[in-house]
């Protein structure tokens, strides 16, 4: 990105986080280092992929480096001040303003067929209500296999384990960037498999099955 243009969206940004500092919560665009880390795991075949908060769109950038067609790319940005400036720069995606607590009701495709979402969203300034709401509604969208990229500048993962578990989700830690301001961890959360409910789900009294004591010993005769 030309110098220019990196101090022009600084400035965007900071202004945004002067505004609102809750719904922003950072001073700064994230870096490329974040935004490689974010997208390294997803390929083109991922398409179509949802950005939640893309602001100025530095992990959009990093999507279409990794081979993502834009028009495989929609945008969904809540801030008023940074849908022209993507609509702008990226002409083929759909942006759309909207909360993204409101995924599940947005009909935003025909079924479950999306093969990646990257959040820049700060889930950690947002009520465990509404971080339910995003994650369960992003989740419709996603086709098995599908995973939800989130960044956070917190010690561990932003989504916590009562939701994950509501969910039946899990979360990865996948990598984390000091080359980030402030620095960054990266958390990949998927779906868990059947297999790792089973472990988890405490067993009921129902579940337990009495089974009658056999005697073993082939040499018994009682």
């Amino acid at each position: 990105m030309r110098a220019d243009v990196a101090f022009s969206d600084f400035l965007h940004f900071f202004r945004s986080w002067i505004s609102n500092p809750m719904r922003v919560a950072a001073v700064a665009p994230s870096g490329d280092s974040l935004a490689r880390l974010m997208t390294q795991e997803i390929a083109p075949l991922d398409g179509p992929v949802i950005e939640l908060g893309p602001g100025t769109g530095v992990f959009t950038r990093a999507l279409l480096a990794r081979g993502v067609a834009e028009s495989d790319l929609t945008l969904i940005e809540y801030g008023p001040e940074f849908v022209p400036g993507l609509q702008r720069r990226f002409p083929q995606a759909r942006v759309l303003q909207m909360d993204a607590a409101k995924l599940a009701h947005a009909d935003l495709f025909d079924g479950a067929i999306a093969g990646a979402i990257v959040s820049g969203l700060p889930l950690l300034s947002m009520s465990p209500r509404k971080v339910t709401a995003i994650l369960g509604g992003a989740f419709t969208y996603l086709r098995p296999g599908g995973a939800f990229y989130q960044f956070t500048y917190g010690p561990r993962c932003p989504v916590p384990r009562p939701i994950l578990d509501r969910l039946g989700l899990k979360a990865t830690h996948i990598g984390a960037t000091v080359r980030n301001l402030p620095p960054a961890s990266v958390y990949r959360i998927s779906r868990r498999k059947p297999l790792d409910l089973a472990r988890e789900r405490p067993q009921s009294h129902s579940e337990t099955v009495m089974r009658p004591a056999t005697n073993t010993d082939p040499a018994s005769d009682d």
